[in-house]
């Protein structure tokens, strides 16, 4: 009696079936996931491009170059901020992973050319040359960009190329309008790319 009883205690097996749902949802989870990262965010870089319009607009009127490199910093807090959220807010929607596979391969990208751009910007400003900040942060934005895309849809690799090329421009031929080549760069090329990519990516 008491083996009947344990025998009917025990859970009834797993159909075939769901079974096989399981293991083809995890498959596309992990093809989704792992071989590009599609978490970027339209939207949000619809809103760092007019966070960054008011920037310039407001980094333009500063009487000091301290302010003015204020408002920038600020500016790049206030993007770095959006962008994180965003990411998330889309991995979340599509139950993407954002920390793993495709998204931590994205950020590692990303990470290194960023860091290269906060050290030229401390030895820059040292040096006096604070007319080519606007320049150097596009170009080697555009270069984390262009590294971190790899991971990504084809759009985010040519939108650091384009930033690569105003950032160009800027070193190159109007270091003295700087925060119009921000404007350009980190407002428009944000704008016209990060509705780009909601429409034609979710969001």
């Amino acid at each position: 009696m008491l083996k009947r009883h344990q025998a009917d205690q025990s859970p009834e097996p797993i159909s075939l079936a769901a079974r096989a749902m399981e293991d083809l949802l995890f498959i596309r989870r992990t093809i989704k996931g792992g071989a590009t990262f599609t978490a970027v965010p339209g939207w949000g870089g619809f809103g760092m491009g007019v966070s960054a319009l008011a920037a310039a607009a407001l980094a333009s009127s500063q009487p000091t170059a301290e302010r003015w490199l204020l408002v920038w910093i600020l500016e790049a807090l206030l993007a770095m901020a959006i962008g994180a959220v965003a990411i998330h807010r889309k991995g979340r929607r599509a139950d993407l992973p954002v920390l793993s596979g495709a998204g931590r391969k994205f950020v590692l990208s990303f990470l290194p050319p960023a860091l290269a751009g906060v050290v030229l910007t401390v030895a820059l400003w040292q040096a006096g040359a604070d007319s080519l900040l606007p320049g150097a942060w596009l170009l080697l934005y555009g270069a984390a960009v262009v590294t971190a895309g790899t991971f990504s849809i084809r759009i985010v690799p040519v939108m650091g190329m384009c930033f690569m090329v105003v950032g160009a421009f800027a070193l190159l031929v109007m270091p003295a309008a700087g925060d119009l080549s921000m404007a350009v760069g980190f407002g428009g090329l944000h704008i016209v790319c990060g509705v780009t990519i909601a429409r034609r990516h979710g969001g």
